[in-house]
């Protein structure tokens, strides 16, 4: 038993003809005749008695008519409370990956805030892989990673491209020349994040490009890390400029390679067949808005 066949069958029974039942369903009068047919072989009795056009109930038909108006009744009123209630589908859950999370969510989450107070948004920081896996799980409603991203089941929308700049310390040598090729980084130690992180992935493809391969003396888990080291004047490192703050240029230089620095593009993920809230929109209304400008590439 459908819904749609209680509601034929209660529209018949209200006008006692099929053909003003079926206009009033917005449906064909074959169509509803022969859903109500369907919906007699289910219950094994006759609804009406078909007395030329009028249509009459049985007994049967009377004791389903009472039945059918209690549970449409129900069906109708809990629409009508999910819909109209402001409280549901109000929480979300965002990902980011740890490069732009700690830049990009504070400002963001402080702004939703103030303009969709009802919304409630929970974040996850983390590597690019499990934040994938945590939107095709149905875990995170959004997340923000960057490219690329292969999966079929999702959908990447892009935001903004991101110079990744030089990132050195006051004394090391490189910090003095005019100019810093790709090739002047072959013989250096770099500090990158771990195996997880899709931009020490994009820093070794790039590396690769320019025929050597990264010598890579530190593996670090947090951004701040790798800045502290290379502060130090021993390492060098491969940085999103987000990354690198105005407290941070007291101890590093950021600039870019003159021939060619590397670039990736950031965008939000999202479950193609998932669906989506209202505050899920108006979250990804905010995050468009928040990044519609490019960030500038300075040396």
């Amino acid at each position: 038993m459908e819904l749609y066949q209680l509601r034929y069958f209660s529209a018949v029974a209200e006008h006692g003809n099929f053909t003003r039942a079926a206009e009033s369903c917005n449906v064909s009068q074959p169509s509803l005749s022969q859903q109500i047919i369907n919906l007699e072989s289910e219950l094994g009795h006759k609804l009406f008695h078909r007395l030329g056009r009028r249509a009459v109930l049985t007994e049967a038909g009377t004791t389903l008519r009472e039945r059918a108006r209690q549970i449409l009744f129900e069906v109708d009123d809990a629409t009508k409370e999910v819909r109209d209630n402001p409280k549901l589908e109000r929480k979300i859950t965002i990902g980011a990956i740890s490069t732009l999370a700690p830049y990009l969510l504070p400002p963001l989450l402080a702004l939703s805030r103030k303009r969709f107070p009802h919304i409630q948004v929970d974040i996850r920081e983390d590597f690019s892989h499990d934040l994938t896996h945590g939107v095709l799980e149905g875990e995170l409603d959004l997340a923000i990673v960057s490219s690329p991203v292969k999966d079929h089941r999702l959908s990447f929308e892009p935001l903004f491209s991101e110079t990744l700049l030089l990132v050195l310390g006051m004394t090391h040598p490189l910090a003095s020349k005019k100019s810093v090729m790709a090739r002047d980084l072959s013989d250096e130690t770099f500090a990158l994040l771990g195996t997880s992180s899709t931009l020490a992935g994009q820093i070794q493809q790039f590396c690769g490009d320019h025929n050597f391969e990264p010598k890579i003396g530190y593996r670090c888990a947090q951004i701040a890390t790798v800045k502290a080291l290379v502060a130090l004047g021993f390492c060098i490192s491969i940085l999103p400029q987000v990354t690198v703050g105005a407290e941070d240029r007291t101890a590093l230089i950021c600039r870019g390679l003159a021939d060619r620095s590397p670039i990736r593009q950031i965008g939000v993920i999202r479950h193609m067949q998932r669906y989506q809230s209202r505050g899920v929109e108006q979250f990804l209304a905010l995050l468009r808005e928040h990044t519609k400008k490019p960030v500038e590439v300075t040396d």
